[in-house]
């Protein structure tokens, strides 16, 4: 039995601060799905990551804004809405009457897996080239993804931030580098789930990198409050250590 590590999203993974900045990157249709798609100043293609959102979508500034970051600094960022234009972002008030979050939370779990597979391929087709290097992230809801990405020989590394929905087999099965950026204080994935994980990697003489940030909790890396300096700094470091990370197996 693969025994869970990270839960499904709790109370802290529907709360956000919205972040204030302009996006500069496209919404474009994807194997029929909303995509933001973020292109490095000089038009490559020679580094595409794949940007598995939080249950706030890639649509959200706040993910936006993080993925134009990596464009910036020379990466095709590319993330799907496996919500299909109905993530948290369309319910302020998950408390509302007639809205049902666990329903909801379901639905979108079922759903999405119908959607990447094909997206991934059209991202490779379509955006991709021969010397393409695919690296791949995800936040809370999308982190299963980068686990399942990482068994495929075609992917060079990739990260996940405070994890939903990740059992031990998701950890066993990673066959190419994975840092974990993680919150110190994490109901979702806690710290005895943390260090079952770190285990696994070891075990298999994985490569990867854990950091953990104290005095944050979980969704820091995407919805961290930018008024407070340790969970503005946070966030921050998340973001480029997962560049420098991307940096080093791509360069």
């Amino acid at each position: 039995m693969s025994h869970v590590l990270a839960g499904a999203p709790g109370d802290c993974c529907f709360r956000t601060v919205q972040h204030v900045g302009e996006k500069r990157g496209t919404i474009e249709i994807v194997a029929g799905v909303e995509t933001y798609v973020s292109r490095p100043k000089d038009g490559s293609n020679t580094k595409i990551v794949l940007f598995f959102a939080d249950v706030f979508g890639p649509i959200y500034i706040n993910s936006q804004l993080i993925m134009d970051y990596w464009a910036d600094n020379g990466y095709l960022v590319v993330g799907l809405d496996y919500f299909e234009d109905d993530s948290m972002t369309k319910h302020p008030d998950r408390e509302a009457p007639g809205f049902d979050y666990k329903e909801w939370i379901a639905g979108k779990k079922a759903r999405a897996p119908q959607l990447v597979g094909p997206w991934v391929e059209a991202i490779r087709r379509d955006f991709g080239g021969p010397d393409t290097k695919y690296v791949c992230v995800g936040y809370c809801f999308g982190a299963p993804y980068v686990c399942e990405y990482l068994t495929k020989d075609w992917i060079v590394a990739g990260a996940f931030g405070h994890p939903a929905f990740l059992n031990e087999d998701h950890i066993r099965n990673v066959k190419k580098p994975l840092l974990l950026s993680c919150a110190e204080v994490d109901h979702t994935f806690p710290l005895d789930a943390r260090r079952k994980a770190e285990d696994i990697l070891v075990e298999n003489k994985a490569t990867y990198f854990i950091q953990v940030f104290g005095s944050v909790q979980h969704g820091f890396a995407l919805r961290a409050d930018p008024s407070i300096p340790v969970q503005k700094w946070a966030r921050e470091e998340s973001a480029r250590s997962i560049l420098n990370w991307f940096n080093h197996f791509c360069d």
